[in-house]
């Protein structure tokens, strides 16, 4: 069936909820098999270990960039309506939320796209913390923590359009913005050689960078086929995970879209790698500690989120592939925090050169 019928048949809704729903198994199937995680990549970049995560990370950003801005150059994706380019834009926003993101996914070990992945594999921890960040980044969009959200939000904003296009800002175009992302993929390769040969790192890190870009495609697609007003879009998780919440806790829920079929997707198709793999694992807390650190992260995680526009696959990559402004400086907020953070819990103890015994390595606190 195609999107002409299929829109003709069951409506613009239901088009757009199968869509996310596809998008989001292959989403989540790619990103289980590769462990995609941005933490992981953060962790290895802080610690100057330039190895087998980074490059992963690498691939499914450089794969996203070059996915879209060749459908852009080839006429099959028009951006200029996205709510990352075309609304008015907190650039405080997008640096404090980064960094309190970014501080958040080193404490629940996973960014929001992580959690889900790893909660359809058995892991009670993320799932907890999934339901934490939900619940908060729903209070950050119009519960008792948006007053903080807006104010912080009104410190420094940027009008909509080609003041948030770093395209338009630095005058390179969709052409550069392609050479860009072409340099990142060789670099991405070269990362991926040197830590080794993986048939999943490669395929699955191209994979989940591809959907990224199938997400703009699809809701573009659908928006010129119709006549009703249909937001261009890509991936996220701050707003969707929001949205589910709802739809579960009032009535009448939120209207069906393609962030209805996205989290469902993303788990089911988790799921699906994790029985490939046959990574299915019951997982819980250790003790008490570990519980309150994962809680205070996905609170962190749920406001930063909100504050800076989009989650590290909503903001960092979905937003980073259309070089909107305020998710590139989230992105760096993210990077930022998250460094800083692994620093802080996990400190890296040098010992002085008097006791240290020549070649000895470089231990680390527990």
């Amino acid at each position: 069936m195609n999107l002409t019928a299929l829109l003709e048949q069951y409506g613009e809704s239901v088009a757009l909820a199968s869509g996310g729903l596809l998008i989001g198994v292959l989403f989540g199937f790619f990103a289980q098999r590769s462990r995609f995680c941005l933490r992981a990549a953060v962790i290895e970049f802080w610690h100057r270990q330039l190895g087998e995560k980074i490059s992963v990370w690498l691939l499914a950003f450089a794969s996203a960039v070059v996915a879209v801005q060749a459908l852009i150059l080839m006429q099959g994706l028009d951006v200029s309506t996205a709510r990352q380019l075309a609304s008015r834009g907190s650039l405080s926003g997008a640096l404090i939320g980064g960094l309190f993101f970014g501080a958040g996914m080193i404490m629940t070990r996973g960014c929001a796209s992580r959690l889900l992945v790893l909660s359809a594999n058995g892991n009670l921890r993320a799932l907890l913390s999934g339901l934490i960040f939900a619940v908060t980044a729903q209070a950050s969009l119009s519960g008792a923590l948006s007053p903080l959200r807006s104010t912080i939000s009104g410190w420094w904003t940027v009008d909509g359009g080609s003041a948030r296009d770093l395209l338009a800002i630095t005058g390179a175009g969709h052409w550069g913005g392609l050479t860009f992302g072409l340099l990142w993929l060789v670099a991405a390769l070269y990362f991926s050689i040197r830590s080794g040969w993986g048939f999943w790192k490669w395929v699955g890190g191209i994979g989940t960078g591809l959907t990224i870009a199938a997400g703009w495609f699809y809701t573009y697609q659908i928006s010129t086929s119709t006549f009703e007003v249909v937001q261009v879009q890509g991936l996220t998780f701050s707003g969707p995970s929001a949205e589910w919440l709802m739809r579960v806790l009032t009535t009448p829920s939120p209207a069906i879209g393609f962030d209805f079929g996205l989290l469902p997707g993303v788990f089911a198709g988790s799921f699906i790698g994790a029985l490939v793999g046959k990574d299915l694992k019951l997982e819980g807390f250790k003790d008490g500690y570990s519980m309150t650190r994962y809680i205070l992260g996905a609170i962190l995680m749920g406001f930063g989120s909100m504050l800076a526009g989009g989650c590290a696959v909503g903001a960092g990559m979905t937003g980073g592939s259309i070089f909107a402004l305020t998710a590139w400086i989230a992105l760096a907020g993210m990077w930022a925090g998250a460094g800083v953070m692994d620093r802080w819990l996990d400190p890296v103890t040098v010992p002085a050169a008097s006791a240290q015994a020549p070649g000895e390595p470089v231990t680390q606190a527990p």
